[in-house]
């Protein structure tokens, strides 16, 4: 572990990484400079450098700044309040490389203090008129108590503490042919005897969805946002696009869509919002397009929810059309605080996507947003062991997911066996298809 050091004639301020370990002393360097400034503030950016012999492959930088001044905006970085830690490109450095981030400050106020992980920027512990801000600990046992309001860094999704975690859930079928499936009882089977942590709403824009009736969609989609919070589970507002593949096709229903709920639920710790679903027979630069005006809409109302971005190839970084992920690293996103998303159905997607997944995750922070223990039709044979290779790994590079479907649809990928959500009963295995078995055990476990 090392340290990051930033100094200027005016002010001090640091960067680190995030691990809360003892650290050498200047072991790297970072300077601020003001870009540019007016009556009522100023660009500042920070160039961190790794000056030592080894290459680092994260840092975090705190800036402390005087009263009536805050950050309005910033880039190349994730930024939380007002500690900066790395975009999703530029985390790791090799010995001598250099990096740099920029923000837009609202107040003439310069830096004053900086912070290392809790000591100062020299090394030594700080005095005890300046401690360390800490973030106070969890008041309750849901995974939104224990975790608070997620951000992405680097290439992991983390909580308020800045700790990766990593989300294990489920995922709903279509809200306008399931509607019974999500109620009470089984939205409590799903918080208490499958123990998960998130849910994610999947409201279709086609095939009788949001379209249709745009009103009643967002209330439906508001409305289960509202049960998830009330249970301590995560919510992904997944606006569901499949047919036309090209989002931009939907580019007014998604700034109508999001302005809605993001303007409601800003308030909220646990949404995190899912843009466009599987992107399919559209070019990278076309999805880019799409976020980047999409993603201002959201930020407008809610800056610091996680959200996350659609790939090529219905999602797969590319690979099912024959793609890779290289297209996404060398041109990501113009913006902070998002993921990629990442699908599979582990009965028709195996080693080269799992490969992919593998090389991309060093550099993109990846959701699974959505995945399948069955072919990608929704239907085939219940392929456990390809599934477990999947979730082994997802384990391993700590990689969130949701499992298509926490329905009783009429097909193996279902958690329900079919006529379940008639009844009154959704805790427990008897109620279970085989993929819903395997996935509340894994779930639990």
């Amino acid at each position: 572990m090392r340290k990051l050091l930033l100094t200027s004639a005016a002010v001090l301020a640091a960067a680190a990484t995030a691990l809360a370990v003892a650290q050498p002393a200047s072991a790297e360097t970072a300077a601020f400079t003001v870009v540019s400034s007016w009556s009522n503030g100023y660009q500042g950016q920070v160039a961190v450098t790794n000056t030592t012999s080894s290459t680092i492959t994260t840092w975090r930088v705190e800036l402390t700044f005087p009263a009536g001044t805050t950050v309005a905006q910033s880039w190349n970085a994730t930024q939380s309040g007002t500690v900066f830690t790395p975009a999703s490109w530029n985390g790791t450095l090799a010995p001598g490389a250099s990096t740099s981030f920029g923000f837009i400050a609202n107040g003439s106020g310069r830096p004053t203090a900086c912070r290392i992980n809790g000591v100062s920027c020299d090394g030594s512990t700080p005095p005890p008129t300046t401690p360390p801000v800490t973030t106070p600990p969890p008041t309750g046992t849901t995974p939104v108590a224990i975790n608070g309001q997620l951000r992405v860094c680097g290439v992991h999704l983390c909580n308020s503490s800045g700790q990766a975690i990593q989300l294990q859930g489920m995922s709903t079928h279509g809200l306008q042919w399931f509607a019974d499936c999500y109620n009470d009882a089984s939205l409590d089977a799903l918080a208490t005897d499958w123990r998960a942590d998130l849910l994610r709403v999947s409201m279709y824009v086609q095939e009788q969805g949001y379209e249709t009736n745009p009103s009643g969609f967002t209330s439906r989609v508001n409305s289960l946002v509202d049960e998830a919070s009330e249970r301590g589970l995560y919510a992904i507002i997944d606006f569901h696009t499949l047919t036309p593949g090209d989002p931009n096709y939907n580019l007014a229903n998604a700034k109508t869509f999001f302005a809605n709920v993001s303007a409601r639920n800003a308030a909220k710790p646990n949404v995190i919002y899912e843009i466009t679903n599987e992107p399919n027979g559209v070019s990278w630069a076309g999805i880019k397009s799409y976020a980047e005006q999409v993603i201002p809409v959201i930020r407008a109302n809610d800056p610091d929810a996680v959200i996350i971005v659609g790939t090529p190839g219905w999602s797969s970084l590319g690979v099912s059309e024959g793609s890779n992920s290289s297209q996404i690293i060398a041109n990501p996103v113009n913006a902070s605080n998002i993921m990629y998303a990442f699908h599979f159905y582990a009965a028709s997607h195996k080693d080269n996507y799992r490969a992919e997944v593998q090389r991309a995750a060093a550099s993109l922070p990846l959701f699974v947003t959505e995945f399948g223990t069955v072919t990608y039709t929704g239907g085939g044979a219940v392929d456990l062991a390809s599934t477990t290779t999947w979730l082994d790994l997802l384990d391993q590079l700590q990689i969130s997911y949701a499992n298509w479907t926490y329905s009783d649809a009429d097909e193996s990928s279902a958690a329900f066996r079919p006529g379940t959500c008639g009844g009154p009963t959704y805790a427990g295995t008897g109620v279970l298809t085989e993929s819903g078995t395997y996935m509340r055990n894994r779930i639990r476990n």
